[in-house]
């Protein structure tokens, strides 16, 4: 048992230190205090499967090469995780894409129909945000949420206030502060790391 410690402790340690991660960020990124990640860099404890399991989606390596002994000289094999990190971008970028070509095709439409509408570019913007917090907090990092968030505050702020432009509603820029410090004190909001 304390061969199979050690293991998993040496493993632990190549990964984070491959990854530029100091113990506190792989704590915060696991849910865990630093303490935790220096007890099982030192073998006294092992993390349950579903950390290790995090680790390696983290790292991108699967959990057996965690639980199994390498030569020090031994490169870190990562596994189909870091493809799939491109396709996630790639996906997200061609639906953003995707729904500018749309905004614009419309444009076109109505423009050749006689009527000009700039405004659609402006509802874009709101729609892609939307879209792009969606993708995001599926597969992305969640960090991001906060300027996704705001921006999309601000986005559909102004998308009401220039489709009524004529009544000058300035007033509605007002609302946007409060609605800013409420996202920022949200996303303030740290769980506590279990300490384990």
């Amino acid at each position: 048992m304390d061969e199979f410690k050690k293991v998993v402790a040496g493993n632990i340690t190549r990964l984070r230190t491959s990854m530029n991660l100091t113990q506190a960020q792989l704590g915060e990124m696991l849910n865990y205090s630093d303490k935790s990640i220096s007890k099982w860099e030192r073998g006294e404890s092992v993390p349950d499967v579903f950390v290790l399991k995090k680790i390696a989606d983290l790292a991108g390596v699967t959990v057996d090469y965690i639980i199994n002994p390498h030569a020090d000289d031994e490169q870190i094999k990562p596994n189909q995780n870091e493809g799939r990190r491109y396709s996630r971008r790639f996906i997200t970028l061609t639906v953003l894409a995707g729904i500018w070509a749309l905004a614009v095709l419309l444009f076109v439409i109505l423009w050749i129909a006689g009527i000009v509408n700039w405004l659609i570019f402006v509802y874009a913007i709101p729609v892609s945000l939307i879209t792009l917090l969606v993708l995001n907090s599926v597969w992305g990092d969640r960090s991001w949420n906060l300027y996704i968030i705001s921006g999309l505050v601000w986005g559909i702020i102004c998308s009401v206030y220039l489709t009524a432009l004529k009544y000058n509603w300035w007033q509605l820029f007002l609302l946007g502060i409060p609605a800013q410090i409420i996202i920022i004190f949200a996303f303030s909001i740290k769980r506590k790391p279990k300490a384990k």
